[in-house]
């Protein structure tokens, strides 16, 4: 992928297809569930647009992003390479094709303090960050406080998540107002659930 090139899986043509066109998305997923956090993502009038049922127990992390939720419409999958490594890589597949559009990489120890991730095209080159912002350590004593993260691509921000306080779920707004078609939606939401995913193993220690 050249320098500057819009994070887009050639399969999916872009931003033109609906539901994946939307500025904004909300993510949920309840307090507790059996064997599994279960993610729901909604366009804002309330439609499902994806779901994930992410296992706790699995050894090796790998999950898959349906369009229902009876799990007939695969359209993502995410895997890690290791079972267990500083710097995991989680490969995201698209899961009509194979076809590897990109991955996520952790930075390790940094995301000790601050939860911060790389963005690298299907060549493994770094082109972006998911990064976790504000009062991050605070957050790590006091899980009440609000989280927030972005996503950057080529040095320019492409979309934020952000926590709404609920008292009974967790909810979360994606916003890629400003993507400009950058980035593929899809590949924004897998972004997005890995950093949330990430919120809930702490919550489970």
């Amino acid at each position: 992928m050249q320098t500057g090139a819009p994070m887009i899986p050639s399969a999916y043509g872009g931003l033109a297809v609906q539901p994946f066109a939307h500025p904004t998305y909300t993510i949920t997923r309840p307090f507790w569930s059996l064997l599994g956090r279960k993610f729901h993502v909604h366009a804002p009038d309330g439609s499902l647009v994806c779901f994930v049922k992410h296992p706790l127990l699995k050894l090796r992390q790998e999950f898959t992003l349906f369009a229902d939720e009876s799990e007939t419409q695969p359209l993502l999958t995410i895997r890690a390479r290791q079972v267990v490594a500083l710097n995991r890589c989680l490969d995201v597949f698209d899961a009509r094709t194979g076809e590897r559009v990109g991955t996520i990489r952790s930075r390790g120890l940094k995301s000790i303090v601050r939860d911060t991730w790389d963005i690298l095209d299907p060549d493994d080159q770094p082109v972006g960050l998911m990064q976790e912002d504000g009062a991050a350590m605070l957050r790590r004593l006091f899980p009440l406080l609000i989280g927030k993260w972005h996503i950057e691509l080529h040095g320019q921000e492409v979309a934020k998540v952000t926590q709404v306080f609920r008292f009974f779920v967790k909810e979360f707004t994606l916003d890629l107002s400003m993507n400009q078609g950058r980035m593929d939606a899809r590949f924004a939401i897998a972004c997005a659930l890995l950093a949330l995913m990430a919120e809930t193993a702490r919550e489970s220690r």
